[in-house]
């Protein structure tokens, strides 16, 4: 399985270790359906280096990347490494100005899907009502839409809509999910994409919905932050999905 690929000894084991964790997780996206072609990223800060990352190369498709091929950048998506691989510099900017900004997250997940960006259309943005949806109490931030994000000058802005929150509605767009590291990252993306659905389920059976109160909301949101943070529960989830997507596929690197 995906054991196959020796370590090469420039890599160190905790950045080889890393390297496995964020190719399983591409691999994820596009089991679960996830993915928009070759496009967007899923980021990793390396461990004990500052202002390094591990991002795909632009142009393959999700089920391509491998612990090998996955290239290096700065914070811009200057590539820093000598890897036959380019990047998109370009399509890293949402990225880089997370990692640069917030030390408390390690991984970055951007995802376009039918759901997520028909929510983005929405002025409400995400309800609170489902049990997926009251999970994301308090934790969302929106972004207005000024084109695509290429710009400098767009990315305080986006910062400022971001706040300590850990997922940005990026409107008219997609999202954009951070966390501390993969596991959490993933668990946060697989919540987020399952509200998005689950609500518009909900909207296309009409009727009226049953509303939480608020302060059930946020008691929901809580307690699931702190079985992410605590309890490894994020951890057994993606291990789980990573056995699961290999039965099914035979996946090997």
């Amino acid at each position: 399985m995906s054991d196959t690929i020796s370590r090469p000894e420039h890599i160190s084991e905790g950045e080889w270790a890393l390297r496995i964790k964020l190719a399983h997780c591409y691999h994820l996206v596009d089991f679960f359906g996830w993915t928009e072609t070759i496009f967007n990223h899923i980021s990793a800060r390396l461990p004990d280096v500052e202002g390094e990352y591990l991002v795909n190369p632009f142009g393959l498709n999700y089920t391509e990347i491998t612990p090998l091929n996955l290239i290096k950048v700065d914070v811009n998506g200057n590539k820093l490494d000598d890897s036959p691989y380019d990047g998109n510099p370009a399509g890293f900017a949402l990225h880089g100005a997370i990692h640069a900004a917030r030390e408390d997250v390690h991984c970055v997940i951007h995802t376009h899907t039918n759901e997520v960006s028909a929510v983005a259309m929405k002025k409400t943005g995400f309800t609170h009502d489902s049990f997926y949806g009251a999970q994301l109490y308090g934790r969302v931030g929106y972004h207005a839409f000024e084109g695509i994000t290429l710009f400098e000058e767009e990315k305080g802005r986006m910062l400022e809509s971001l706040g300590q929150k850990h997922i940005l509605v990026l409107r008219n767009h997609g999202i954009a999910v951070g966390e501390f590291d993969i596991e959490r990252t993933f668990f946060l993306l697989w919540t987020v994409q399952r509200a998005a659905e689950i609500q518009l389920a909900a909207g296309a059976l009409g009727g009226e919905d049953v509303l939480l109160e608020e302060a059930i909301s946020q008691k929901c949101a809580d307690l699931t932050q702190m079985l992410i943070k605590d309890s490894g529960f994020a951890t057994k989830f993606y291990d789980a999905m990573v056995r699961k997507m290999e039965a099914e596929k035979g996946l090997c690197w």
